[in-house]
């Protein structure tokens, strides 16, 4: 038997940084944090909401907070920007095909982005 000891790479909490390619997987995961806030007030929101009208006057107000509107600029900047990055990779993921030919990658993102514009119209008129 040798005495020697296997090679053990070290791995500081700060491997990522000094990869661009790293470091924007990381700022995309991240887009998740001001998400979760969005989601909690929103669950609170309709939970006053069932509770009755003053529940539902203190959850309006805590929304006006300029703090909380920030927070839900910087959800939505993270969501459009997550959406984004998600648009531009499925083409490359689920190539789609007509008739054998691959479709062009910049008619599928704006395919989407239409999608997504329709859909939000239509519940902006609904509502």
């Amino acid at each position: 038997m040798s005495n020697r000891k296997p090679y053990v790479r070290e791995m500081t909490r700060t491997w990522w940084k000094d990869h661009p390619f790293y470091r924007f997987y990381m700022v995309r995961e991240a887009t998740i944090l001001p998400l979760i806030f969005f989601t909690i007030c929103l669950t609170f929101g309709l939970g006053s909401l069932v509770k009755g009208p003053e529940a539902w006057a203190t959850w309006l107000s805590f929304m006006s907070n300029p703090v909380v509107v920030v927070l839900n600029i910087l959800a939505l900047a993270g969501s459009l920007f997550h959406a984004q990055t998600f648009f531009s990779m499925m083409p490359q993921v689920m190539p789609i095909k007509i008739k054998g030919k691959t479709l062009d990658k910049k008619i599928v993102v704006l395919a989407q982005w239409a999608a997504v514009a329709a859909i939000s119209l239509f519940v902006l008129v609904l509502v």
